[in-house]
């Protein structure tokens, strides 16, 4: 499984943008997606993650009600649209897959995009 992270960029605070996530090789379409972040200087932390379904969506408390994930199979593609954007959110953006049931830790993704900077200016 390939996948690639897009769509990220510079924007000012309180703006939006739309991440995707495009797979290719093993279809993805019974995997949990997911999307981390990591800021210079800390660790990787957990953002959002879409069961297989698409019916079971989880979030990060401090991204709740500003981003939303979502997926199309048809297209091989996840999104994460943010909105609301601080500088808070800068951060380079992955893309994840796992085979296994919706989870918020980074050790139970097998399949990582290469990430996508998003910076959100003051």
């Amino acid at each position: 499984v390939q996948l690639q992270a897009s769509g990220g960029g510079l924007v000012q605070t309180g703006g939006s943008l739309r991440l995707s996530c495009t797979t290719s090789g093993r279809s993805v379409n019974t995997y949990t997606m997911a999307w981390f972040r990591q800021a210079p200087g800390k660790e990787r932390e957990f953002v959002a993650a879409i069961s297989w379904s698409g019916g079971i969506t989880y979030y990060a408390d401090s991204v709740k009600d500003r981003f939303t994930v979502s997926r199309d199979d048809a297209k091989n593609a996840v999104y994460l649209q943010m909105n609301s954007l601080i500088p808070e959110d800068t951060a380079v953006y992955y893309c994840a897959a796992s085979s296994g049931s919706s989870s918020r830790s980074a050790k139970l993704y097998r399949y990582w995009g290469q990430g996508t900077q998003v910076t959100v200016s003051s």
